[in-house]
């Protein structure tokens, strides 16, 4: 009954995250789009305009709307003013959460391959705290660098830093939690953003209007730069939110490599878009198709290499069985014998021989093309074994001996 109370509580908060993760997303898509297609304001216009540094017409919703940017504050501050940051802050609660329940509480599945590197579970949760902590601290110095200066090599810097993360995380965590924890930096990275640089710098400028004073426009183009940052990380944060239902990414040999790769995709497309919303889409007209090819030529790159060495005399079902009772069945019964799963994972049944065989192509997928099967190799299933069984998979996942 705990178990099942316990999925429960995962299943809110992860459709929390969901939510507030779509508000704060569509929020930073809107403004960085909004402030790409501001116009000068049309002089001689029907109301006052004064201070108003771009303007925006729009129709949605069965009306229109009129949009205007201040330079840097208007003459008088409203009495309602609307601030966008409990989106980011309540994205970040429910995705830490997650990763608590998750990565943390269940470390010995979820987070720990002892095949890959035999650590503690406090070691492992202290490695990916310190990687989420470290992330932010690295990446908020480069921006108070003068490397930020120069956005294009910045960028470059930060993708190869965190590409190195990424080969650094495989080495000591599971595929699926290096992962998590990219994507829980960059994602730290990004609230942070708003916590410590967007918020106070609005908030000092809007205190500085109150006041009559001049607001200084340094915070503002601090927070405009940060929020741009974030408008490139999101694709790669939506990915890793996502990647975990495709075993053929972090169950790869190279899988930090594949996760730079697809992230590069995303950052492609994205700046795309930002150039369109520039009207500089010509200029930008090669990179949705350069995006395209590179995906598939990672999907092409990462794709399972048949083996020579496949035996010729028929493999017996019978040992087939043995080994997936052994390894796998404690997880994939109908009552698990395994005190961490309440239900099969993924409703995953491998008791009956008509289950194991209806199953191949799944065994195959995550036991034998990629290793993240058992769940951080916890019953220890062998090389030997997980070629055996995909020899049998090859021979046409027979259930006779």
């Amino acid at each position: 009954m705990e178990m099942d109370i316990m999925e429960w509580v995962q299943m809110a908060i992860r459709w929390i995250h969901i939510i507030t993760g779509i508000a704060w997303i569509g929020a930073s898509f809107y403004f960085v789009w909004l402030d790409m297609n501001l116009t000068p304001p049309v002089k001689d216009g029907y109301k006052d305009k004064a201070g108003v540094g771009g303007e925006l017409w729009a129709v949605h919703g069965g009306g229109f709307y009129e949009v205007q940017k201040y330079r840097l504050a208007p003459p008088e501050i409203p009495p309602v003013l609307h601030w966008f940051k409990f989106e980011a802050y309540f994205t970040w609660i429910s995705g830490f959460i997650l990763l608590t329940i998750l990565y943390y509480f269940s470390a010995d599945i979820y987070l720990i391959d002892r095949s890959i590197a035999d650590i503690s579970r406090d070691a492992a949760i202290l490695i990916g705290l310190g990687a989420i902590v470290g992330g932010w601290i690295l990446y908020d110095q480069l921006c108070k660098s003068p490397l930020i200066n120069n956005q294009a090599l910045f960028g470059v810097i930060l993708f190869v830093l965190l590409t190195l993360a990424a080969y650094g995380l495989s080495k000591v965590f599971s595929g699926r939690g290096a992962y998590i924890h990219i994507g829980a930096m960059i994602g730290t990275i990004m609230v942070g953003n708003v916590l410590m640089v967007i918020i106070p710098g609005q908030t000092a400028m809007v205190a500085a209007a109150k006041e009559g004073k001049t607001p200084d426009p340094k915070p503002g183009l601090w927070a405009k730069q940060r929020s741009l940052h974030n408008n490139y990380f999101t694709l790669p944060v939506l990915f890793i939110m996502i990647s975990n239902h495709y075993p053929m990414t972090f169950g790869n040999q190279y899988g930090w490599l594949l996760l730079a790769g697809i992230s590069l995709v995303g950052v492609l497309v994205r700046h795309y878009f930002n150039m369109k919303n520039q009207g500089r889409a010509k200029q930008g007209f090669f990179l949705l198709p350069l995006a395209f090819v590179l995906f598939f030529l990672i999907a092409y790159a990462a794709a399972p290499k048949s083996s020579d060495e496949a035996p010729t005399e028929k493999i017996s079902f019978t040992q087939v069985e043995e080994i997936i009772h052994s390894r796998c069945t404690s997880c994939h019964a109908a009552k698990p014998a395994n005190k961490d799963f309440a239900t099969p994972p993924k409703g995953l049944k491998l008791e009956t021989p008509a289950q194991i065989a209806g199953a191949a192509t799944r065994i195959r997928q995550q036991a034998i093309d990629t290793h993240t099967m058992p769940l951080g190799n916890i019953t220890k299933m062998t090389d030997d074994e997980r070629a055996l069984i995909g020899w049998w998979i090859s021979q046409g996942a027979h259930r006779d001996n």
